[in-house]
């Protein structure tokens, strides 16, 4: 890996977190592509915006907000890391929610409350017990 157009201390740390996270340059494809908005003749003539594509996770980054592209590189890592360690967090995040999720749908009622419920079923009986259509009578019940 080169030194992106940063100091050696951050391609350092950088290559350190990517190891961290199980991120490995074999998995990323690399493409360059001219970047758009300000920057005159260098944005028009050289290709320094950066895309990266990481295949295990089906990822994409782009970054264009400096004019060089080395720099673009470095950007692009970071914000590949910070995308993949979002999506990471959300899944687990996710992953605690249904578990919880299912321990408070299995959980015991307390007493009371399936009192109350109890009570509220009766009450609902009753009320269509009302509500049910009077039957008419045979005359020869009365005769």
């Amino acid at each position: 890996m080169t030194q992106f157009g940063v100091s050696i201390e951050k391609a350092k740390n950088l290559r350190w977190k990517m190891l961290q996270m199980k991120i490995f340059e074999k998995d990323i494809k690399e493409t360059f592509i001219r970047s758009s908005g300000p920057g005159g003749q260098n944005v028009n003539k050289v290709s320094t915006c950066v895309v990266l594509l990481h295949y295990p996770t089906k990822i994409q980054v782009r970054s264009q907000q400096e004019r060089s592209q080395g720099f673009n590189r470095y950007r692009a890592r970071c914000l590949l890391m910070a995308t993949i360690e979002r999506k990471r967090r959300n899944a687990k995040q996710k992953e605690i929610h249904e578990r919880e999720k299912k321990k408070r749908q299995n959980r015991k009622r307390p007493k009371a409350l399936k009192e109350k419920i109890l009570e509220l079923k009766k009450q609902i009986s009753q009320k269509k017990k009302v509500r049910q259509r009077i039957k008419p009578h045979r005359l020869d019940e009365f005769i």
